[in-house]
């Protein structure tokens, strides 16, 4: 049996737990799985990143300015766009699919036992998303990795991740997601995100809403853990648009960083990476050592954010980025607007039915000239014909799609009757996914054939 078998295998096992949107607020059976393996996390230094949007964005800039400082490094975001070992990586990469499966040998032993324990208690067997993270605790363990950056799956407090104690915890912008599961206000969410803050620890964070500041603030005083915030204590100073990507100059923790290239688009972007180095000058130096010039424009400039403003189409454009809320649109919009020169653009968009697709349709709707509705492939998606209601209420072209393959050839049809149109798609993590496989297989950068 070939090793990606094997791994193929250990995910067709893992989807057949209870899927990631079955989440409780315990950590404790992760733990229990973890004491089994006599604790694999606890082998090496961990970074924490929590937050509502920018978590993976800020997440891969780590790991690559960490990797650029010549240490070994592991990765573990979530979810995937195309193939489960991407959650995974080492060095940069997916982790090696016979590592992947090797792990798994380690741990389905100490499962079955878990899972025996959890039955006696009338309880659930142990889930999708904690065995992924039992998964990528023993891969890392295995490399071996010097360090781990670890992006929360959803919260923090009671995440499965939360059994690896951060050396350093990270906080995106903190905002309403997952209400019924984390609350409905910033501060109830801040207060479940705040509680990957460990005793003594660092805590560097981007800049917040008021609420979530406050609760952040007294969480880290609460732990005597030392917490930096963006503006008061580091900051994006300069960002310019550049040959693909941009200009950053960063008033770091323990240094100034001027004329960096950073291979992304968006403004977003550029303070995910001014919170990315405050990071890591806290987890190299505890934030009082400045990064080497040489390693910090190694590291930015080989960052990469799949599905992120990623650029899988010409003649006509097309982007892909998988913003799925309101907060993740807004971004998207403003990045749209500062780091391209087009007149129209063309929106696929398919949503999640989970997710505020009120929201993110207001916030798309003052730059899109024509939505084209679609639905990712999921159980969970929302019907092309809910979106397209959504964006006739305020008065947008509109057209349905029943399929993402459809949604696109249309889009890239309409964008290609004018060198001032371009697409984007977005909506989901999943329909992201989804596009990047389409535009590979039909090979979008060759140009649109009519």
């Amino acid at each position: 049996m070939s090793d990606r078998t094997r791994a193929d295998a250990v995910y067709a096992e893992l989807l057949t737990r209870q899927g990631e949107r079955w989440v409780q607020p315990r950590v404790e059976r992760t733990q229990r799985l973890l004491d089994f393996l006599d604790n694999p996390q606890r082998t090496y230094r961990v970074v924490h990143v929590t937050g509502t949007n920018g978590k993976t964005s800020t997440s891969r800039m780590i790991e690559s300015l960490l990797r650029a400082h010549g240490l070994r490094t592991g990765l573990f975001t979530s979810p995937h766009l195309e193939r489960f070992t991407e959650r995974i990586a080492v060095d940069g990469k997916p982790a090696d699919d016979g590592a992947v499966a090797d792990a798994w040998e380690e741990l389905a032993p100490f499962v079955a036992l878990v899972d025996a324990e959890l039955a006696t208690q009338d309880e659930a067997p142990l889930t999708f998303f904690e065995l992924l993270t039992a998964l990528a605790f023993v891969v890392f363990a295995d490399a071996p990795v010097d360090v781990a950056v670890i992006e929360v799956g959803m919260g923090g407090s009671w995440d499965s991740t939360n059994t690896a104690d951060g050396d350093v915890a990270v906080f995106a912008p903190i905002d309403i997601d997952h209400a019924d599961r984390l609350g409905d206000t910033i501060a109830e969410i801040a207060t479940v995100k705040s509680g990957i803050i460990k005793d003594g620890a660092l805590a560097v964070s981007a800049r917040q809403d008021a609420a979530a500041e406050a609760v952040l603030r007294a969480a880290a005083a609460k732990r005597g853990a030392t917490i930096a915030f963006e503006g008061d204590d580091f900051a994006l100073t300069d960002d310019r648009l550049a040959v693909g990507g941009q200009q950053i100059s960063v008033r770091g923790l323990a240094g100034r960083y001027d004329d960096e290239y950073l291979p992304l688009y968006g403004s977003h972007q550029a303070r995910n990476a001014a919170l990315a180095i405050a990071a890591v000058e806290s987890l190299i130096g505890g934030g009082d050592q400045p990064i080497a010039g040489d390693v910090l424009a190694e590291g930015l400039g080989e960052a990469t954010s799949p599905g992120r403003l990623q650029l899988v189409g010409v003649a006509p454009t097309v982007l892909v980025d998988s913003a799925h809320n309101p907060h993740g649109a807004h971004a998207l919009v403003e990045a749209l607007q500062t780091s391209f020169d087009f007149d129209e653009w063309g929106v696929v968009l398919g949503v999640l039915s989970d997710k505020d697709a009120v929201g993110i349709v207001r916030e798309i709707a003052p730059m899109a000239a024509h939505v084209f509705a679609t639905a990712p492939n999921s159980e969970r998606a929302s019907e092309a014909d809910a979106v397209a209601d959504l964006v006739e209420e305020l008065e947008l072209p509109v057209t349905v799609h029943h399929d993402l393959a459809d949604a696109a050839d249309s889009a890239r049809e309409w964008a290609a009757a004018s060198d001032r149109r371009a697409v984007v798609i977005a909506g989901s993590v999943v329909l992201a996914g989804e596009a990047l496989a389409l535009a590979a297989a039909e090979d979008w950068k060759g140009g649109w054939e009519s």
